[in-house]
């Protein structure tokens, strides 16, 4: 398979694109469906690198997952106590998400298993859910006393592990939804505390499977669980953080008019669209429906003049992923952006605040690094470069869209836009004129 691909100058963007299934979505999903002891039918499943991963994880805790001839995933698990100890180690390859959130899971349950994940994974900090998991009687140890996977989970001291009151450092889904699933196991009720809101798909799916959420401010409160009762069908949306590299590629790139087809528009996740509002995008919401729990809609994005702005406070959680293919964005506007508190960007799939500076810098762009944002004044001149993209999906796709919208740009391990988007090249080579 051919490591590098070279993005060339093209025109406009246009047509229609159905993004594909919302990754956080996908993930919760199916070790939600896993959980349950009725079928599951997921429509719209993101079968990306990183969902499978999970998939992979909960076969080995004991489900049962196919994938039908129409792409649906059909799920059956043996209920909320029916999962088997596994038989090998739990890779979560290069999911964050499915490390964090299945530890959370693996706390409450009555024998041993062993969580690792891929050189990337293996960098990325674990103390932030060790902390609180190990509050609640989780038995966790791991390597660098317990700094990083590998991490071995083994059953609690306790004969059930416990609620907690806890107050985050940091607005983290991730961590939140690992303890809100291991208070599933719990013998009381745990609250969570977070400075912002961050994204709610794992309050959203709960009460979808039954168990009653109380939230108040920026807290959510759930009690333990005897079982999860499944709906027959989840119909996953799309998802916007794929969306995002649509709607800043058609701002910035003349004459681009696309629809982008059932988004999910869950208001902890819709930061993005306020910020380029705010910029002056051309951005519509049209023909809005809920999907289950999440509001979903289609958009419609033109051509457009942007200015800079300030990004930061309790916007950062709403547009954590984002903030690359933002930066690009920045670029083509007239004016100062300034990012700040996303010093979070530094511990993902790669440093991403380094990696946006230092790839699109190597293509003429002049950003300044702080050590918890960027700063970038537009618009900006950008040229043909080689460029890397440190194995990091959301770096190699905003590369891409920034390629397309100057004099193009050659990118290194390409490939990695799979771990979220699997067709996102070929669709970027269909839309352009």
């Amino acid at each position: 398979m051919l490591e590098n691909i070279t993005i060339s100058p093209k025109g406009g963007l246009s047509g229609s694109i159905n993004i594909p299934g919302d990754k956080s979505i996908s993930h919760r999903s199916v070790m939600f469906a896993s959980l349950a002891s009725t079928p599951v039918i997921i429509k719209n499943f993101l079968y990306a690198e990183d969902c499978l991963s999970t998939v992979s994880c909960m076969q080995k805790l004991g489900a049962k997952i196919e994938k039908d001839e129409e792409n649906n995933l059909h799920v059956l698990g043996q209920g909320l106590y029916g999962l088997k100890e596994p038989e090998d180690i739990l890779d979560a390859g290069n999911s964050g998400t499915t490390l964090r959130l299945l530890s959370g899971i693996l706390i409450g349950q009555p024998f041993f298993s062993v969580l690792t994940g891929d050189a990337s994974l293996r960098s990325r900090p674990m103390a932030r859910i060790v902390t609180p998991l190990t509050m609640m009687g989780g038995e966790i140890k791991g390597r660098q006393d317990t700094r990083y996977v590998p991490i071995s989970i083994e059953k609690s001291k306790k004969e059930k592990i416990n609620g907690i009151e806890y107050t985050m450092p940091m607005a983290s889904a991730q961590v939140k939804s690992a303890i809100l699933l291991a208070t599933l196991f719990a013998s009381g009720p745990s609250t969570i505390t977070e400075p912002y809101v961050s994204r709610d798909h794992t309050e959203l799916m709960l009460e979808t499977f039954g168990v009653k959420v109380a939230r108040e401010g920026t807290s959510v409160s759930i009690s333990p669980s005897s079982q999860l009762h499944a709906p027959g069908e989840i119909n996953v949306p799309g998802d916007i953080s794929s969306a995002a590299f649509w709607l800043v590629g058609a701002t910035i790139i003349p004459e681009s008019h696309l629809t982008l087809i059932n988004v999910g528009i869950n208001p902890t996740r819709t930061g993005i669209l306020d910020v380029l509002k705010e910029m002056g995008a051309n951005i519509s919401i049209e023909n809005q429906r809920f999907s289950g729990a999440e509001l979903v809609a289609d958009l419609v994005v033109k051509s457009a003049k942007l200015k800079g702005t300030t990004i930061d406070g309790a916007i950062i959680p709403r547009l954590i992923d984002e903030i690359p293919i933002l930066s690009v964005a920045a670029l083509f506007a007239d004016g100062k952006t300034i990012i700040r508190g996303a010093e979070e960007l530094r511990v993902k799939e790669t440093d991403r605040l380094k990696a946006v500076a230092s790839e699109l810098g190597k293509m003429g762009a002049i950003i300044t690094e702080t050590s918890d944002g960027l700063i970038i004044d537009g618009p900006q001149k950008m040229n043909f470069a080689n460029c890397d993209s440190y194995h990091d999906h959301r770096i190699a796709m905003a590369l891409a869209i920034a390629g397309a919208a100057s004099l193009g740009v050659n990118i290194h391990k390409h490939n990695c836009a799979n771990i979220s988007y699997p067709n996102f090249f070929a669709t970027l080579d269909s839309i352009r004129k």
